[in-house]
């Protein structure tokens, strides 16, 4: 019902459409927020901020000068993170420096929003990354990604904690084995610096000394970043540096954590709460206050090289934290990289290594053998692909009651196929990929050969180069590996390690352990024996780092085995002539180091020069080329195709390598920055890769 004072709802006006005109959110929102812009003021004091715009375009690697409004006066501070306006669009920022003035005649615009007040790029760290970019040619942005963790609002809530306590100095007598490391020790204690490459006795508890040495700097008050290749590493060194300093005072850094776990443990070492810090790759740049010791475990592992641009390496980034924080260096390992033995040799570090009767007092014995061994002695060692010594080692081992570590250096059953008659390698005849076994049954009967590209089996396999059926192991995998000392072995437990099932310890008990290089599990008491297989499968490889990776390798697994006084061996499948054999034998990496660096030094490969890869497609890489402003003793070698070559000898990708002189690393790395910001200022569509120092490079 209606009243006679309202008409009814279908007498009421409707309003016409036509002459409604759409509302514009965007552009109101503008023009609200320009109304906005036009009645702030700036902040009474400093009101110039200079802030590092996160876009990562070469030619925008600066700082840029946005005025900052009265209301964040006190909230932006240096270091913090803000929201700017830039080319029209909100973006992410970081205030490097609060100023009076502006170089900029323009009109500063404001910043829009103080997205947290925590000033998490402290100087030190912005003065660290911006060094980092400029040694890799990259842009600082790209650096901040590495060393800035996601940013977790409830955790900037959080009350922060106390500092820990000051520890007191802990008891390093262990390190009086070593030469010059108790003078090292010394230094720390001290807080003079001081910077060392010191190499690990076989069967020595690392992680205890590194703690030792966190533990020393952090009693004279200092902080310590102790960063290792993996995860199992972390865990052991963590847990002895809690056992020295106590769980408060130490942070366990890793990128497996959750978000809000590792903002939290981040911003724990921001603010001083923690003094030493444990970590894997990123750990790098945790902002530990007044650092007084880095150290890098293992500095040959490639885990330890970033993947991300601009591909910086642990060891060098902790290099420029010591040199620029005047604290000590301590890269530390079982083996020793040619980087490594160039700082010794150039003066900038001191060996810290054991003498000639302590060594031989704790390594295993070590023998090799040739890839030619005789087995007809024994039908169970054939049938293992063992020679004679090395299946009584394992034998005589087991029946002391020890494991036996047993490395293969492929993972997989049988992982390389090839012509039983010619050789010839085994491709797929669907997309060319390798073939290989992959072990199993299907229906009670093998599996056939599949491809390891696009996984189709293959039946009916034909060489194409001799026509013969039958295929052969190139290489023999872990698991085919395991099954075959089951056969030799019976009765005695045969375990595997590698890949998706990484163990990371043993007991002390009679049994196989069969792994991957850099998956040996640690067993209780050491291993009795430890069996290096298939040596030419590493030291075969097309690498300039192939002896160096081969020998770390090796030695890592044999530094697991008992002394030769308590019955240790190790058995390596390889000539006893060539060096790294003879480096294992006589324990001596720091002898091959020395060999590896006089080589690179004649062939002029890093560390004795700096040298860059340039990758792409082949006109992309002639581009930059061109452009690239070279000093003077710089040399460009290449380009070479990368993959496929067709008919014309042409490839889809090439690469190129120049490379200078270690003076003229910083010009190369500038020309570099320059050559790329003027791509990036062209829009240039094709992708290209450019890394200073790579890993690889043959």
């Amino acid at each position: 019902m209606t009243s006679p004072e309202t008409p009814p709802l279908w007498d009421l006006p409707v309003p016409s459409r036509a002459r409604t005109k759409p509302v514009d959110k965007a552009k109101a929102a503008k023009a609200a927020a320009a109304e906005r812009r036009g009645q702030l003021k700036p902040a009474p004091e400093n009101p110039v901020a200079r802030i590092v715009v996160d876009i990562p375009l070469t030619h925008l690697d600066r700082t840029f000068d946005y005025h900052v409004p009265e209301k964040f006066h006190e909230t932006a501070v240096v270091g913090c993170r803000v929201r700017v306006r830039f080319a029209g669009q909100l973006v992410d920022g970081y205030i490097a420096e609060r100023a009076e003035t502006t170089s900029h005649e323009k009109k500063l615009a404001f910043i829009e929003r103080v997205t947290s007040s925590e000033p998490v790029l402290t100087p030190a760290l912005y003065a660290l990354t911006r060094s980092v970019a400029d040694r890799y040619g990259g842009t600082l942005v790209d650096v901040l990604r590495l060393a800035l963790p996601p940013r977790h609002g409830k955790v900037e809530s959080e009350p922060p904690g106390e500092p820990a306590p000051v520890p007191p100095a802990p008891d390093v007598s262990a390190w009086s084995r070593y030469q010059r490391g108790p003078a090292f020790l010394e230094a720390l204690a001290e807080s003079k610096p001081a910077n060392a490459v010191w190499q690990a006795l076989p069967g020595e508890d690392w992680p205890a000394r590194l703690a030792e040495a966190a533990a020393v700097a952090a009693a004279a008050g200092k902080g310590a970043v102790l960063v290792v290749p993996d995860h199992r590493d972390l865990k052991r060194v963590h847990e002895a540096c809690v056992g020295l300093l106590g769980d408060e005072s130490v942070a366990a850094l890793i990128a497996g954590l959750g978000p809000a776990a590792r903002y939290r443990r981040w911003l724990s070492v921001l603010r001083g709460q923690v003094k030493v810090v444990v970590g894997t790759r990123a750990a790098m740049f945790a902002p530990v206050a007044d650092p007084g010791l880095f150290v890098v475990w293992d500095d040959g592992d490639d885990i330890h090289s970033e993947p991300h641009a601009p591909y910086p390496h642990v060891r060098d980034v902790l290099m420029d934290r010591a040199h620029t924080a005047k604290a000590s260096l301590l890269v530390a390992g079982f083996a020793r990289t040619a980087e490594a033995q160039f700082l010794v040799e150039s003066g900038w570090a001191q060996a810290v290594v054991a003498d000639r009767p302590g060594l031989r007092a704790a390594a295993p014995r070590v023998t090799p053998v040739g890839e030619d061994f005789d087995v007809a002695r024994d039908e169970a060692a054939k049938a293992a692909r063992l020679p004679s010594v090395a299946f009584e080692a394992a034998r005589q081992s087991l029946a002391a009651g020890a494991p036996v570590l047993v490395q293969v250096p492929r993972r997989g059953y049988v992982p390389g196929l090839a012509c039983g008659q010619c050789r010839t390698p085994a491709h797929c005849r669907r997309c060319a990929g390798p073939l290989s076994l992959p072990g199993g049954s299907e229906g009670g009967m093998p599996k056939p050969p599949a491809c390891r590209w696009c996984g189709v089996p293959e039946t009916g396999f034909r060489c194409p180069a001799c026509g013969s059926a039958r295929l052969r192991a190139v290489v023999v995998g872990s698991k085919r590996t395991a099954e075959e000392l089951g056969r030799a072995f019976p009765g005695v437990p045969v375990r595997t390690s590698g890949a998706q099932e990484v163990l990371e310890s043993v007991p002390g008990k009679p049994a196989l352990v069969v792994c991957t290089p850099g998956a040996e599990p640690v067993a209780e008491g050491g291993y009795g024996a430890a069996l290096l297989l298939d040596a030419w499968a590493l030291l075969g490889r097309q690498d300039l780092r192939a002896g160096e990776e081969t020998l770390r390798r090796w030695m890592t697994a044999a530094s697991m085995v008992r002394p030769a006084s308590a019955g240790g061996r190790v058995i390596v499948g390889a000539e006893a002539g060539l060096a790294v054999v003879q480096a294992l034998v006589r324990w001596d990496p720091a002898w091959h180091a020395g060999l590896e660096l006089a080589e690179r030094r004649e062939l002029g490969f890093p560390p004795a020069m700096r040298m860059a890869s340039i990758e792409g497609t082949p006109d992309a890489v002639a581009a930059v080329l061109d452009d690239l402003a070279l000093p003077e003793s710089g040399e460009i070698l290449g380009p070479v195709p990368l993959g496929e070559i067709d008919e014309e000898g042409r490839s889809d990708r090439e690469r190129a390598l120049v490379r200078v002189a270690r003076v003229h690393g910083k010009a190369l790395a500038a020309s570099i920055h320059a050559a790329s910001a003027r791509r990036d200022a062209r829009k240039e569509p094709e992708p290209i890769r450019i890394q200073l120092d790579p890993l690889a490079l043959i």
